[in-house]
């Protein structure tokens, strides 16, 4: 497959050409890293993919998984982080970034009791963030909090994602919009309520028929095609061309990754 650099991407797309890029988060590939870590970069890059968010080494030395990125002409532009480093050890966080020349630091998930997630819990994560998120913001990187759908929660005239952003001073968000049209939100409605606060995205489409909830949890075969569920994909690609947003990571947690990503890859370079 030819190599589809994101210049090429959306100019066939009838975009102008920027320095946004379509990239791929590395927890799509997970089963397939357990068994091969040099084939599966090498697969991303047969892809036409040379951007990636990820984290970790699959337990090879740093030094040797670094070579194994640049043969295959990969670069790890955003790194994920546990909440629990970026309340107790930040200086892991950065250690790690700094080591993979990534940008961004994302959390991806706030661990909390069973489905009990109000203003308490949203305060506190707010709290980590805006402190971790300081420092990261010192040592020239970028932290960015991906939503899981119990952020959509109700709470006074809008949801405890709104007091999350409205109180986020030193971080901003992944909006994932699988996640955050599966926990009741408009992901579209989201990005436009908040241009400045959405930095990255995760593009992954739902299977139509699926209804949601905010519980942060659903079947992962509900993954499809982009452009083949329920999710504006058109408007929200669209919509990030006009903000700005530097990188949209496709991930698709479904078994059936191998062959669905080649297929959204085509369905974005459709887009007109």
């Amino acid at each position: 497959m030819k190599k589809i650099i994101i210049a090429t991407l959306l100019l066939s797309c009838g975009y102008l050409a920027q320095a946004q890029e379509v990239g791929l988060q590395l927890y799509s590939l997970r089963n397939q890293f357990k068994v091969d870590v040099a084939n599966t970069l090498g697969l991303i890059n047969e892809w036409g993919i040379t951007k990636i968010e990820g984290g970790g080494t699959y337990d090879l030395p740093m030094d040797e998984y670094k070579a194994l990125l640049a043969e295959h002409k990969l670069e790890m532009v955003s790194i994920g982080a546990s909440f629990e480093d970026l309340e107790n050890n930040v200086d892991k966080v950065v250690k790690e970034a700094k080591d993979f020349g990534a940008k961004y630091v994302m959390c991806a998930w706030v661990p909390h009791e069973g489905n009990k997630w109000a203003l308490e819990e949203t305060k506190h994560a707010g709290e980590v963030f805006n402190k971790a998120g300081k420092k990261l913001k010192k040592s020239g990187l970028i932290l960015v909090y991906h939503p899981h759908g119990y952020e959509f929660r109700p709470y006074k005239n809008g949801t405890l994602f709104d007091y999350m952003a409205k109180n986020a001073t030193s971080y901003t968000f992944e909006l994932d919009v699988f996640w955050a049209q599966h926990g009741g939100e408009d992901p579209l409605a989201l990005m436009k309520k908040y241009p400045k606060k959405i930095t990255l995205l995760h593009l992954k489409d739902m299977e139509k028929g699926v209804e949601g909830n905010n519980t942060g949890h659903e079947d992962d075969e509900t993954n499809v095609v982009l452009g083949s569920g329920q999710i504006d994909i058109a408007g929200i690609v669209a919509e990030a061309k006009e903000l700005g947003i530097e990188y949209m990571f496709i991930e698709d947690e479904s078994s059936n990754v191998v062959t669905q990503v080649p297929k959204s890859l085509e369905y974005l370079k459709s887009l007109k």
